[in-house]
């Protein structure tokens, strides 16, 4: 199948073929049409499987029959989680675009507002925005919906996760009731379904992979490395498997930054992107690493989600994610539409609950491999997983004769038993002074002449009853 199959117009299907694109993905043939003709759509998709295409073709083939935007209007409008993804998104927008007579502006937080404002006066056809400042221009009176024909809800579970679901609501009330809705999201949990419930009109629901599935095209394996030797372990893979450009994923800030400077300092030429870093600094280091200005790219997870960098090989785990679910996006970076790639964990035995979530998650045991010279100190376990369900647990049986009756009817029957027992003891004078002197003598004479072992002539003490302790 090709896009002009999916009833396409001739200059988007020009600026297809520029991008070097021929076969559509089975989100981009299950999507486009429903989206041409004008149904709602929630669509689950994986990073990497085309699905920013799928809803990017559609739109801009429907808003060349409709009237150009007024001054602080907009006619589309797509929420993003992260700056980096709204930015990603814009980009494909212009480029599917370029030849179209349409606008499209990006507007997110981090930077000064102004321009922003002064971008939205004349209106635009495409607005792509970050909820957060689009809420900021809303108060400040730069835009306006009534416009409005299409709303685009991109990466839907990451704006939960990031507990943007009150800001979704302000900004659908704003909304006018009459419009097409589409959201895309890398799984249907039970939260994006209430959300769609609120916003989707008799939706065309798309699947095009089972949840919480990895590339196939993606080779995934394990090291095992002591933390401390992580970073030079990295560096000899660096020199040794001669990496090209490398994605690599941290677990904090602080460890991005030692990271970057320790490979720097070791000449290779990296840098690192993450939530301290000024928008400014952060599209550069997005730049220079596409670029090829730098080799490395050292990230915290607000990168996971929203970097299309085309042909990146590898994709390093420095540290394992503690949510396993972001593995899945991290590694989603690289073997992007169709293409081979290499993802690599180093793992310590501190994660070894992390790698155990991970590999429960994908439903596989990832390969080892020991690099000479980093054998770990501390060895990493090696796990089990399985698909199959949990086996429920199935009830004790009710032990025999435990019933109210047979517990009475027992007790009865002690009862007369040492009645019985004391009458015979009556009969032969058992009990009465005198009567176990003997015994008696027997056994204290036993324990006079037991010796302990350091030499103590003391007498032994018996044993406590159960339960207790000598001396309690």
């Amino acid at each position: 199948m090709s896009f002009a199959t999916l009833g396409l117009s001739a200059p988007l299907l020009r600026a297809v073929d520029e991008q070097g694109y021929d076969t559509p993905t089975p989100v981009q043939i299950k999507a486009i049409p429903a989206i041409l003709a004008g149904r709602d759509v929630m669509a689950a998709a994986q990073t990497g499987t085309g699905k920013t295409a799928g809803f990017t073709l559609p739109l801009l083939d429907r808003l060349m029959k409709g009237s150009s935007a007024q001054p602080n209007q907009a006619r589309v409008l797509i929420l993003a989680p992260t700056r980096e993804l709204a930015i990603q998104v814009c980009d494909s927008v212009i480029s599917y675009g370029r030849h179209l007579p349409l606008r499209a502006v990006v507007v997110y937080g981090g930077v000064k507002i102004n321009p922003q404002m002064m971008k939205m006066r004349k209106g635009v056809d495409v607005l792509v925005a970050t909820p957060g400042r689009l809420l900021d221009l809303y108060q400040q009176n730069a835009i306006r919906f009534k416009q409005l024909e299409m709303l685009v809800l991109d990466e839907a579970d990451r704006m939960l996760d990031l507990g943007f679901l009150p800001d979704i609501r302000k900004i659908l009330a704003l909304l006018p009731g009459k419009r097409q809705n589409l959201m895309f999201s890398a799984t249907f949990s039970d939260e994006i379904r209430d959300l769609a419930r609120g916003l989707l009109n008799n939706p065309v629901e798309i699947s095009t992979s089972p949840r919480n599935t990895t590339a196939k095209t993606v080779r995934q394996w394990i090291c095992p490395v002591d933390k401390k030797q992580k970073p030079a372990l990295l560096l000899e893979l660096l020199r040794v498997q001669r990496w090209g450009q490398v994605l690599v994923f941290t677990k904090t800030r602080e460890g991005a930054n030692k990271l970057t400077q320790f490979l720097t300092a070791e000449g290779v030429r990296a840098t690192a992107i993450h939530g301290d870093k000024s928008q400014v600094a952060r599209s550069k280091a997005l730049a220079d690493f596409r670029n090829g200005v730098v080799q490395i790219l050292v990230a915290t997870d607000v990168a996971a989600r929203g970097l299309d960098i085309e042909q990146l090989p590898q994709v390093v785990n420095f540290d394992l994610p503690k949510v396993a679910e972001d593995y899945i996006h991290r590694i989603g970076r690289t073997g992007r539409a169709g293409a081979s790639g290499e993802a690599v964990s180093l793992v310590s035995a501190d994660e070894f609950p992390f790698l155990c979530s991970v590999e429960q998650l994908i439903g596989q045991v990832l390969p080892r491999k020991l690099i000479d010279g980093f054998e770990p100190v501390h060895d990493v376990p090696q796990s089990r997983t399985s698909q199959r369900p949990l086996k429920p647990k199935k009830p004790k049986k009710p032990k025999q004769g435990n019933s109210n009756v047979q517990t009475v009817a027992r007790q009865r029957g002690n009862e007369g038993k040492r009645l019985q027992k004391t009458a015979a003891m009556k009969k032969t004078g058992a009990g009465k002074p005198g009567h176990n002197q003997p015994a008696k003598q027997e056994n204290d004479q036993r324990e006079r002449s037991a010796v302990s072992a350091d030499g103590n002539q003391s007498p032994r003490r018996p044993a406590p009853p159960f339960g207790r302790t000598p001396g309690r």
